[in-house]
């Protein structure tokens, strides 16, 4: 196990030791249920002190009591020190999987549970919706994450162009605007792909889910990876209890659930069903 060395930088504008970091991972699991490496400490210092600076307190120790009695606070504190990775048709697989199993099935429920800046979600809906030749189907998208700062960018829709270079042209053409004039280098994904996605606000540790079941598809892709085994088989255990029998759980690439056999058996890459 990698155990932190903090030494003092004299550069740095507010104390932060050894203890400040492992409060800060502390306050993290305590709130979120998220696992922050040790590897992280120089991100949560540059991440925090911006906050400690823009609540015009002196020290870590201040800020964590600040964010231990104010939801506002708790909410900057979480957005703040969550990661948000992701592409559209990132890990492509999982999309043709999807397409294929929308030809076989009478799909109406589909949730996204990381939904980060929404491209995710809007990959999803642009196969449903060529998998129904329509923007209005059956299909109900649910996606959800617990950073509110990302869910607010992916209810927009707009992102830099080069972040589409990689889907055909056609898929373009069809799922985006491009923008001019003060909008140039920026798309945003048309509104009816947009109608085709509701976005909610969630916390995977939390005890009930505004969420209903039964679900066909649920893509929940490298976020279990921060948190601890017994919160993981948790989450899982309620995932899969909410997917119809034939349902299909997406998991993330640096994601392995095969030691669960009790719980789900796999289909194809990172591709699982319940257990029957």
């Amino acid at each position: 196990m990698t155990t932190v060395v903090s030494k003092q930088d004299s550069t740095r504008e507010f104390a932060f030791e050894k203890a400040d970091f492992k409060n800060v991972q502390q306050m993290l699991f305590k709130k979120a249920g998220i696992n922050l490496s040790d590897a992280k400490e120089a991100m949560v210092y540059s991440r925090l002190a911006r906050r400690i600076r823009a609540r015009n307190l002196r020290s870590f120790n201040d800020y964590l009591a600040l964010v231990n009695k104010s939801e506002s606070e708790l909410e900057q504190f979480i957005n703040a020190l969550t990661t948000n990775l992701t592409s559209f048709f990132r890990e492509p697989h999982h999309f043709t999987a999807l397409a294929d199993y929308l030809s076989q099935h009478n799909v109406t429920n589909i949730w996204c549970a990381a939904s980060s800046t929404g491209e995710e979600p809007y990959s999803i809906a642009m196969v449903v919706a060529e998998a129904y030749g329509s923007f209005k189907t059956q299909v109900k998208i649910i996606a959800s994450d617990i950073d509110s700062k990302v869910l607010a960018k992916a209810k927009a829709g707009v992102y830099p162009l080069a972040s589409i270079a990689k889907i055909p042209l056609h898929r373009q053409k069809q799922f985006f605007h491009k923008g001019k004039g003060a909008n140039e280098g920026k798309v945003k994904v048309v509104d009816e792909l947009r109608n085709m996605v509701q976005f909610k606000k969630l916390n995977l540790t939390d005890a009930k889910w505004d969420v209903k079941g039964p679900l066909d598809v649920i893509f929940c892709r490298n976020v279990m990876i921060y948190f601890d085994k017994p919160t993981q088989l948790k989450v899982l255990q309620k995932m899969v209890g909410m997917l119809k029998p034939s349902g299909l759980y997406m998991a993330g690439h640096s994601e392995n659930f095969n030691m669960y056999t009790n719980l789900v058996r796999p289909v194809g890459k990172t591709i699982y069903r319940p257990v029957d």
